[in-house]
């Protein structure tokens, strides 16, 4: 018998028990995270805050006005959808206790669903808060003058107006502070973790 012959076929006959089979990362097959409702409610909110920002910075009030009432019915249908909506949609799937918060930050789980994390999903329930109180607070503002109101200012007495006026000024600094905090954690997320969290918001699949 050949040396050779024998070792080239023992070589053959063992490659598969000394090469294991490469594991596949989880991430290989994407995987679906965000529902159509969800991802277009998200875009809409983003884009009616820039848009009431700019109508009030540039004195279009009428604009103004329209673009909170747009913004308080798409916060409403996405408050709906939050019990309603499919499996990351719903406040149920994402919202933790302290516990399981702390864990997070902690970085001692194992392993979370798809969707929101623990310390995120605080993030959701802030900003949908502040963006409430800031357009219920927007519908009985009065300006200094009288002339500029909200739809329900005649329902309240000129103080009670101009107080809500000041409310809705420091709410969309909150806001503003708020939104700071998420694209920092996006970035975060992006550079550090290597975790795209945009594309998927944009196509509802994470790979």
């Amino acid at each position: 018998m050949d040396p050779a012959s024998d070792l080239l076929t023992l070589r053959k006959n063992t490659a598969g028990l000394e090469s294991p089979s490469t594991p596949v990362s989880p991430h290989a097959v994407p995987v679906r995270v965000w529902d159509g409702p969800t991802r277009l409610s998200h875009w809409a909110v983003a884009a009616l805050f820039g848009f009431s920002w700019w109508s009030a910075r540039s004195g279009h009030l009428d604009y103004h006005r329209w673009s909170g009432l747009t913004l308080l019915g798409v916060l409403a249908l996405r408050v709906v959808w939050g019990f309603v909506g499919s499996g990351t949609a719903k406040f149920a799937h994402f919202v933790k206790g302290p516990r399981t918060v702390w864990r997070y930050v902690r970085g001692q789980l194992d392993s979370r669903p798809p969707g929101h994390n623990p310390l995120g999903a605080l993030s959701v329930l802030a900003m949908l808060a502040l963006l409430a109180a800031q357009v219920g607070l927007g519908l009985f503002s009065v300006d200094v003058d009288g002339l500029e109101s909200g739809p329900l200012s005649d329902r309240v007495s000129f103080e009670t107006g101009r107080l809500c006026a000041r409310l809705h000024g420091l709410g969309f600094n909150l806001l503003l502070t708020l939104v700071g905090i998420h694209l920092l954690a996006v970035l975060a997320h992006l550079l550090i973790k290597r975790d795209n969290l945009i594309v998927p918001m944009i196509t509802g699949w994470k790979k």
